[in-house]
């Protein structure tokens, strides 16, 4: 992993965020779609998996493309986000638990993904394309989940 500058630096900057927050987002799908027990709920979220990982792959094949490994988690954060699943869930097993903490995520992950888009203006197109269809997945599913509040 190289330090870079300028447009090419910010591209894979904020690639490599959209790699870190995409790897936390399926995670914490995973960590609660066994729990869900509405079918309609379940599908959303196999189906928002589904998304992430196929513009994962699209990341992965930019990164590459300036010879980058990407970025896991910050593993505090995701150590963290674990644990407060893990309780929640502990405590109430049930779908609007699980909707609540999937909501608080998408949210959070929009908000980082919007910082990140102001912060690397310099990145290029297709980068900030697929930021944008990244925060897209987030909030859409943060809408989507709000049925099961």
């Amino acid at each position: 992993m190289q330090d870079k500058t300028g447009a090419d630096g910010d591209t894979v900057k904020l690639l490599r965020e959209c790699d870190a927050g995409i790897k936390m987002g399926i995670s914490a799908i995973d960590d609660v779609i066994d729990d869900v027990k509405n079918g309609q709920f379940r599908q959303l979220l196999h189906d928002s998996k589904n998304q992430h990982e196929k513009l994962k792959q699209e990341i992965v094949e930019l990164l590459d493309e300036h010879h980058d490994d990407g970025k896991d988690p910050n593993p505090m954060a995701k150590g963290m986000s674990k644990i407060k699943t893990n309780m929640k869930m502990a405590m109430e097993t049930t779908d609007n638990t699980a909707a609540d903490l999937m909501i608080d995520g998408c949210n959070m992950g929009v908000k980082s993904l919007s910082r990140y888009l102001n912060q690397y203006k310099s990145a290029d197109r297709k980068s900030r394309d697929i930021t944008g269809r990244l925060v897209e997945i987030e909030d859409r599913l943060s809408v989507d989940l709000r049925q099961f509040l």
